[in-house]
């Protein structure tokens, strides 16, 4: 049996539409400013379970997804993650909590945010969640999916109401957000309230 070059044709550019629709599934539009921030409930480096509505049920939320472990502890988040930290008084201050993601393959990932938290101690209304498999980074549209990476380092600051005030994208390792512009963003919205 012989196929034409027209059916040959037709079958590749179907196959490329699916592929195109499964990659869409898989990969969620990132959530924008004005939008309710999509719940989710990830496992915390302590075991127990980090839901981002019972955050929300307590103030705003500072959203960090960090990149996780994409072959070594990336310096850019452990940079981040002191800056948040060392300005904790400052978002309780504001009422907000800090949920940090770290996202990555299921295996050996709890071992991996433990590296990550050395030399850290998380304040009370900070959190460690774990991102096994990508699921939430996947859901916020945030994976960066090329070799020896895992997601787009990014930052939401989440109002009670889980409306989406304030949003950081980085394409790239660095260009964080930073804790001092971070807290700006919750005065100016504790101030319009």
């Amino acid at each position: 049996m012989t196929f034409s070059s027209s059916f040959a044709f037709r079958f590749t550019r179907l196959s490329v539409l699916v592929l195109a629709t499964v990659a869409h599934s898989l990969y969620a539009a990132r959530p924008s400013i004005g939008q309710k921030a999509p719940d989710f409930t990830l496992p915390s480096i302590n075991g127990d379970s980090v839901r981002l509505s019972d955050q929300l049920s307590k103030g705003p939320v500072v959203l960090i997804v960090l990149r996780g472990y994409p072959g070594y502890q990336c310096p850019f988040c452990n940079r981040q993650a002191q800056d948040f930290i060392s300005s904790a008084n400052d978002f309780a201050g504001l009422g907000a909590s800090v949920l940090l993601v770290y996202p990555g393959p299921e295996k050996d990932l709890a071992v991996r945010a433990a590296e990550f938290m050395t030399d850290k101690k998380l304040p009370d209304h900070f959190k460690l969640a774990l991102d096994p498999g990508f699921a939430i980074t996947n859901q916020y549209g945030l994976r960066w999916d090329t070799k020896n990476e895992t997601a787009y380092p990014s930052t939401f600051l989440i109002d009670s109401d889980g409306t989406i005030f304030f949003m950081w994208i980085s394409t790239s390792h660095g260009g964080r957000a930073q804790a001092s512009s971070v807290l700006d963003q919750l005065k100016k919205r504790a101030g319009a309230k």
